[in-house]
């Protein structure tokens, strides 16, 4: 199926492992132009040559902090230098964070906020002029299943996602004028870089296990129903099947990636 991403040009959050590296793989493969953005240079730069060397594709790295506005300003505006042109954001960037409500003080609200909504807020600002000047555009936000249904020790991720999930419906409703459209996928457990360093520092105290065990064991723990952990390429298709002129008539919709194991749809 031709998803009619041939020429669009797009930005990827958290771009350097994970979900966001699997989504620049399928949107490179597709034919989009895609910067890549993170913190860390070095393992930037290291995916970014590897999704080329993957795609056959144009991926481009762009070093900064989503949390920073004037880095926000300076990825929209070399992305644009560089291609001409933005048509999708995908603000993927964020880390999971959770502990009790009387754990978490107010500089952990305020940097969790900055990261997962603030962040999102000033991508899609900074975006708007370049999406209506192509006519039209996508902005599609990586929240989390437990913004629809917080648990106990969720916070703050569960309400910084939360507030992705409202503004993901409130920026479609105002921008739908505008032909830009605005989706969220809910993402549940699935097998990332964060996961990884969690398993790591498990091994430490247990040697024994093994990666795949690490992931068995947390299907069981998050009662998923499929009975296993999402690949990350499963979440990047959805990511570039939103982006795509196959979903023109989706917009303010949340996707749960979750292999069933939200409690709400």
């Amino acid at each position: 199926m031709d998803l009619g991403l041939k020429g669009k040009v797009a930005i990827i959050t958290g771009g350097s492992e994970g979900i966001g590296k699997a989504a620049a793989a399928r949107l490179a493969q597709e034919g989009a132009s895609v910067v890549i953005c993170a913190r860390r240079k070095d393992v930037l730069q290291q995916a970014a040559d590897e999704l080329k060397k993957k795609t056959g594709g144009k991926v481009h790295p762009v070093s900064g902090d989503v949390s920073k506005a004037d880095d926000v300003k300076r990825i929209v505006n070399e992305t644009v230098k560089a291609f001409g042109r933005l048509d999708i954001v995908v603000n993927n960037a964020g880390q999971s964070a959770g502990g009790t409500f009387e754990s978490v003080d107010d500089q952990a609200w305020s940097d969790d906020l900055d990261l997962k909504l603030m962040a999102a807020v000033r991508f899609a600002r900074a975006a708007l002029p370049h999406m209506r000047k192509a006519g039209g555009g996508r902005i599609i936000n990586v929240t989390n299943i437990g913004g629809k249904a917080p648990t106990a020790a969720s916070v703050p991720t569960s309400v910084s996602r939360a507030a992705g999930i409202a503004l993901t419906k409130a920026l479609s409703k105002d921008l739908a004028k505008d032909n830009i459209l605005v989706n969220t996928v809910c993402i549940g457990v699935i097998k990332s870089g964060q996961q990884e360093r969690r398993f790591r520092e498990m091994q430490k105290k247990d040697p024994g296990l093994t990666l795949d065990n690490f992931y068995a064991q947390q299907a069981k723990q998050r009662g998923v129903p499929l009975g296993r952990v999402g690949e990350a390429a499963e979440a990047g298709d959805v990511i570039a099947f939103l982006a795509s002129d196959r979903a023109s008539y989706l917009t303010g919709t949340s996707m749960n990636i979750d292999g069933g194991s939200s409690s709400v749809v």
